[in-house]
């Protein structure tokens, strides 16, 4: 199956993500509680929330019949079969360390997977005043306002600029860095690292650690679509619609170096 959309469809996803980033703020700026899930991750009333509207929003608003594999539902234990057609990956707030100690560096994710791969993607980053995009109409970023179109620079031989998680660096991480020469290392938290490859502003991002695909998708669309990659450490690509959507480790990179 093949689902057909315009650059309108495109809009009507990233209104609703940032719906879900006003009722994330509205939490962000009042006393929050933080609990924990049975894997022992931190979840807010802004991760519940923000979830409800989206999905409600995608089943009733955009009317689109496909499954929706969500971060809170599936840890409640609903996680739909997605079959072989379409379907969405939500992580309604990732990086809920950030939001919980409040740095700002959290994000919506909303992702339409079809055959395995991103077909669209939207980050939001509700704190910074920030979002990005990608699909087969381009890829882009509304940073304070203003929107432009952005692209992966190439990946230079020599100063490869690199981000890295804040909060997961591994052993691992280190051991696949001190292959390339790097002039710079930058620390972020959620999928903002992605965003951070697709507009040039870094050239690599490794990830050796546990991710789920709904902490992915979205990114990997920015990213595909801004002339990037996203693949497994050994090169092949980066699916999505795995059992139990589990990621492997996985390096996300910038345009290939033109020799």
């Amino acid at each position: 199956m093949t689902f057909t959309f315009n650059a309108e469809f495109v809009d009507q996803v990233r209104d609703i993500a940032a719906r879900a980033g006003k009722v994330i703020i509205e939490v962000y700026n009042s006393p929050f509680a933080v609990e924990r899930k049975d894997d022992k991750s931190p979840v807010t009333e802004a991760d519940r929330r923000a979830e409800v509207l989206i999905l409600d929003a995608l089943r009733n608003e955009l009317h689109t019949p496909f499954p929706i594999v969500a971060e809170e539902e599936a840890a409640a234990g609903t996680i739909p079969e997605v079959g072989s057609g379409p379907f969405w990956l939500v992580d309604p707030l990732d990086g809920t360390k950030e939001f919980i100690n409040r740095r700002g560096e959290f994000t919506v994710n909303i992702a339409l997977i079809e055959n395995g791969e991103p077909v669209l993607g939207v980050v939001l980053a509700p704190a910074i005043g920030s979002s990005y995009w990608g699909s087969a109409f381009g890829a882009f970023a509304c940073v304070d306002g203003e929107t432009k179109p952005i692209a992966c620079r190439p990946i230079p031989e020599k100063g490869v600029i690199a981000v890295a998680s804040r909060n997961h660096r591994t052993p691992e991480t280190d051991e696949y860095l001190a292959k390339f020469d790097i002039g710079e290392a930058i620390s972020s938290g959620s999928s903002i690292k992605f965003c951070l490859v697709a507009t040039g502003q870094a050239d690599l991002y490794p990830r050796m650690g546990r991710t789920m695909e709904w902490d992915t998708a979205a990114g990997h669309g920015v990213v595909r679509f801004a002339g990037g990659t996203v693949t497994r450490i050994d090169g092949s690509p980066l699916t999505y619609g795995k059992p139990g959507f589990d990621n492997p480790h996985f390096v996300v990179k910038g345009k290939p170096s033109v020799s």
